[in-house]
């Protein structure tokens, strides 16, 4: 059920953000990226640890690198991050201990994120066949 919801949702924020125009700021989706990356911490905060919260800020702290860099050269950086975020929502539970995520939150999270940088790529191929045909 939370792939489907995460499908969903990312397929909706995707296309409204679009329709709206928010989408259209450089800054959007390296800021959805940071904040992807921002909630594994929260929940280690939320178990009252801080040891693992210091374990996770270093994955935060690669997706956040991979935002910025996406900002200010390429937005592949920033898919690339997405893309990466959903193999860390596979390989969380095995690599770091966070008992304050919740039992849905990889399968949703992954799904989201797959969703988002897939959209993404979508958005930068299909941008870059326009440019290259001025």
């Amino acid at each position: 059920m939370e792939f489907a919801v995460g499908i969903v949702l990312g397929a909706v924020i995707a296309l409204s953000t679009t329709a709206i125009g928010f989408a259209r700021d450089r800054s959007f989706y390296p800021t959805v990226l940071i904040v992807v990356a921002s909630y594994y911490g929260l929940f280690a905060v939320m178990s009252g640890s801080m040891w693992t919260l210091a374990i996770e800020a270093v994955p935060m702290a690669v997706f956040v690198g991979l935002a910025v860099i996406g900002f200010k050269r390429s937005g592949w950086f920033v898919a690339m991050g997405l893309f990466g975020h959903v193999l860390f929502d596979f390989i969380h539970k095995q690599v770091i201990e966070n008992t304050g995520v919740p039992l849905w939150w990889p399968g949703f999270c992954l799904a989201i994120d797959f969703t988002l940088g897939a959209f993404l790529s979508f958005y930068l191929l299909r941008s870059r066949r326009r440019d290259n045909a001025l």
